[in-house]
């Protein structure tokens, strides 16, 4: 018994009528009713009573036409599944995050996966920079995302998608903090709070190329806070400015923060391999992430 023999079964079971079931199927009258003599055939019973006026199922047909259509809704439903995976409706997309990311990227893009891909599963895994690197390279995560900007591994496309606007924090008797926005090179003599570069790589390399970017080299000394946003700076006497964004600024209530002048932007890189891509989902998710609008104050580039 061949699926285009119940297919066939079914249409002329549903029209009770040869010619309206061959129309239905897109084939012609002779070819219907020979699948179904056929079908009749290997199973040594008739489905169908026939007179010149009219058609009507048999007790086995009838049976067979209850079983027949369990079958094809079931083909039908896995032909559906296939086609929402292969089209990337549905799936799960392994992404890597470092912890910069998680303040604010991370739950705006996955609002605008949950929107845009209500049946794409995220698995985020937040690793350090040195990990997501391996994890690209090792194919353990389909997409990475960390701030700042990273080499570019053979069959990994880089792309720098989003920043987010540096900002300056000062102690509130600072001298330039009546200021509406404060030049980098007026704080070039005076120390900077730089995240430690072993507990934070991503963040620390991402200020580093602000600076570099900057053409600023201040003198440096690092934060002892072991959390990402250092919103304790102050209590260290020996610092007397730190770099931050409106990501990890959220807890600095001792911390006057302000702008800075020209704006400069710590950009934001997603890396991911078309070719080793385990699933059409994962396409979905990277054309999603690159295009959806971006959080509030925020830049596309050029940066």
């Amino acid at each position: 018994m061949e699926l285009r023999q119940l297919e066939a079964f079914a249409a002329v079971a549903a029209e009770l009528h040869f010619g309206r079931a061959a129309a239905k199927l897109h084939v012609g009258q002779p070819t219907l009713s020979e699948s179904i003599r056929r079908l009749e055939r290997e199973l040594g019973i008739a489905l169908f009573v026939r007179t010149t006026r009219h058609v009507e199922l048999t007790a086995a047909g009838e049976e067979l036409l209850v079983r027949a259509t369990v079958v094809l809704d079931d083909v039908a439903a896995a032909v559906a599944a296939v086609r929402r995976v292969a089209e990337g409706d549905v799936g799960t997309v392994r992404v890597g995050i470092t912890p910069p990311v998680a303040p604010v990227l991370l739950p705006h893009l996955r609002a605008a996966a949950a929107e845009a891909l209500p049946d794409v599963v995220l698995e985020v895994r937040q690793l350090w920079l040195p990990a997501l690197a391996a994890a690209v390279a090792g194919n353990t995560v389909d997409v990475a995302i960390t701030i700042g900007l990273v080499p570019t591994a053979r069959g990994v496309v880089n792309e720098v998608f989003c920043g987010e606007p540096l900002l300056v924090g000062l102690r509130s008797q600072h001298r330039l903090a009546a200021l509406d926005a404060v030049i980098l090179s007026e704080l070039e003599d005076e120390v900077l709070g730089s995240p430690d570069g072993d507990l934070f790589p991503a963040w620390s390399l991402a200020q580093q190329q602000a600076l570099d970017l900057a053409g600023v080299a201040p003198p440096t000394v690092a934060l002892q806070a072991s959390d990402l946003t250092a919103s304790g700076w102050t209590q260290q006497d020996d610092i007397g400015w730190v770099l931050l964004t409106t990501s990890l600024s959220g807890s600095h209530h001792a911390t006057v923060i302000r702008p800075v002048e020209p704006p400069l932007v710590a950009p934001y890189t997603l890396q991911w391999s078309p070719e080793r891509a385990q699933t059409a989902a994962v396409g979905r998710f990277v054309r999603c992430a690159l295009s959806c609008p971006l959080p509030h104050g925020w830049v596309r580039p050029p940066l």
